[in-house]
């Protein structure tokens, strides 16, 4: 079928895009190691973290892999301004495939550079003393699909109204960062103020982190299968509004 072979050239080009730049990787992996190591091991020297077997470094390492598919995830929606400008993506919309079948050979291939980043974590995890299973680490791989699909339809979907690298980059800084610091990857989201509170369970970051933390380390504030139903919700909403706003936006450019 042309829409299935046009979804998986899209997802293939993403995915070597991807590989070909191995700094990239480099420093995606580097970079939540350092948080585990650094800010993992000093502040978990004057925090006492009862409850976790590994103490405070275990605890924020299902947040970390959260963090590290979050950033990748929405910043690899930038390949869209890039296309854009490069006139690629003109040359995309003259081939006999939809606009939301680009947007979801797009989203694919985001979640796939994503959920390479959150394997490599998670082999790394002895780093940080958390036991992984066979059966643990397929669990997790599941878990990630729908929050790097998720988080890739957030990166397309800032990306399917803004013009510049600048305008994208101002856009992902006022929406990464509260994202990760309310997820509950750095600390417990039971026991806070009301006000925060609210703000923690809109977060979608939230479900996934505490998913994985549940399946990692077997601790967690919310049942896993209604995380586990809000992730994919998430990812199915993102995903479309993404789809419908790009082709809205690209026929509005033509």
């Amino acid at each position: 079928m042309p829409e299935l072979e046009g979804i998986y050239t899209i997802w293939l080009r993403e995915t070597k895009r991807y590989i070909r730049y191995r700094s990239r990787i480099l420093t995606s992996v580097v970079t939540p190691l350092l948080w585990l190591i650094i800010f993992g091991t000093g502040l978990g020297s004057v925090i006492r973290f009862g409850g976790v077997p590994g103490g405070y470094q275990a605890f924020i390492y299902p947040g970390i892999i959260g963090q590290t598919i979050l950033f990748t995830a929405i910043f690899s929606g930038v390949s869209v301004i890039v296309d854009r400008q490069y006139g690629f993506l003109k040359e995309i919309m003259v081939a006999p495939i939809t606009r939301p079948s680009i947007v979801f050979g797009k989203a694919i291939g985001i979640s796939t550079a994503s959920l390479i980043q959150g394997v490599i974590l998670l082999l790394l995890s002895f780093i940080v003393g958390v036991h992984m299973t066979p059966t643990i680490f397929v669990a997790s791989f599941l878990i990630m699909i729908p929050i790097s699909v998720g988080l890739a339809g957030v990166g397309l979907l800032i990306a399917s109204f803004t013009d510049s690298l600048e305008g994208f980059n101002l856009i992902m800084s006022f929406i990464v960062l509260p994202m990760f610091l309310l997820s509950g990857a750095l600390f417990p989201v039971t026991g806070l103020p009301n006000v925060l509170q609210g703000a923690i369970y809109l977060d979608p970051l939230t479900y996934g982190v505490d998913a994985l933390r549940q399946i990692i380390l077997g601790y967690g504030a919310i049942p896993l299968y209604i995380s586990t139903v809000i992730i994919l919700l998430f990812a199915l909403a993102t995903v479309l509004a993404s789809a419908y706003m790009f082709s809205r936006r690209e026929q509005e450019l033509m």
